[in-house]
């Protein structure tokens, strides 16, 4: 290898990244004992961004194009390597590109239940999950704050931090839509929006820009979507507890009967017998309620003073009479005496 061959390799003319892998944010050009060409050419290709940095300070930054390194076109970095207006001698730079295109399909969900205030409950403990998509908008910002000097830097590595941005700004969001939580899978693209909004100052922080959010689902812990499922049945029920009652006493019957008949633990073999005999009692309750309200009815009228009936009365009619009266003296409506009485005014009308 000749002195000049080797020389030659010892400065680079040409800089540029062609984004082989996905999911990289952040790339460093490889400048280890290389040193850049004066009058070398950068291209920055469409969704990326360079900047070049100066022992540890960002300099010069670069959107899309094709750029011929000259003090002219590194203002920043001529000032503060304190070149000359002459000054046309390879120089040293770490320069980084930035992907900026978008970064979709990004994940985002509680992994435990969110506690929120709501209009409808006072406060629900929810979980939610969905997707979103950033991209790179302030490579200086996110050369500094995130991905330093490292000689790339991932979607995964960042994927984390992002999540967490999403998770703490839910009851933000909540609060900021204004819609109760019964009306939230209806209003999903209102609440995603409302979230989007929420976080997005938090990506600002970051150099990034959150592009979209999507809401795919929102739900309760599964102990208090059962107290929900039993709230939303009694609405439904609203002013018919009654016939509700009866359905459900006709519907466990045949239940109970099997859990007793098979000699299943408990009184009514099983919670489904207990809950089946409840609403029985109340359903016999009811009707024994009634029951006893006409029999009440039926003794005050027999207690009333009976009328003396014409001399004509037939046999017939006064047999049936102490026969009724027999029937209530068995039933302990009439006393004995009450009874030997009406018998006694009955016959006479037979003489």
């Amino acid at each position: 290898m000749g002195l000049m061959d080797f020389i030659k390799k010892q400065f680079i003319d040409i800089i540029q990244w062609t984004e082989d892998d996905n999911g990289v944010l952040a790339y460093r050009f490889p400048m280890q004992d290389f040193e850049i060409q004066y009058g070398g050419s950068l291209t920055v290709r469409e969704s990326q961004m360079a900047v070049f940095v100066n022992e540890g300070k960002v300099a010069d930054v670069f959107g899309p194009g094709m750029y011929k390194l000259t003090t002219q076109t590194l203002p920043v970095l001529t000032y503060l390597k304190n070149w000359d207006k002459l000054f046309e001698s390879p120089f040293k730079s770490d320069v980084y590109f930035f992907s900026t295109r978008q970064q979709v399909d990004q994940r985002w969900g509680t992994t435990q239940p969110v506690t929120i205030r709501d209009k409808d409950f006072g406060a629900v403990r929810l979980r939610a999950f969905g997707n979103y998509s950033y991209r790179v908008v302030d490579p200086k910002k996110f050369h500094t704050e995130i991905s330093g000097t490292r000689e790339r830097y991932t979607v995964t590595e960042l994927d984390g931090q992002l999540r967490g941005l999403m998770l703490q700004h839910i009851s933000d969001a909540v609060a900021q839509s204004g819609i109760p939580f019964l009306d939230l899978a209806a209003n999903q693209v209102e609440f995603a929006k409302a979230l989007q909004e929420a976080t997005q100052p938090s990506f600002d922080a970051l150099g990034l820009k959150l592009e979209m959010v999507t809401l795919q689902n929102v739900s309760l812990p599964e102990e208090l979507q059962k107290i929900l499922d039993q709230k939303i049945g009694m609405g439904m029920i609203g002013q018919n507890m009654g016939q509700f009652m009866q359905y459900q006493t006709a519907q466990a019957i045949p239940k109970l009967a099997e859990g007793v008949g098979s000699g299943g633990g408990g009184v009514a073999g099983d919670a489904m017998g207990l809950g089946a005999g409840l609403a029985l009692g109340q359903t016999m309750a009811q009707q024994l309620s009634q029951g006893l309200a006409g029999a009440n009815q039926a003794a005050a009228a027999a207690a009333q003073p009976v009328q003396p009936q014409p001399v004509s009365q037939g046999a017939d009619e006064v047999l049936l009479l102490l026969e009724k009266l027999g029937d209530l003296k068995a039933k302990g409506i009439l006393t004995d005496e009450e009874f030997a009485a009406k018998k006694a005014e009955l016959l006479k009308k037979l003489s």
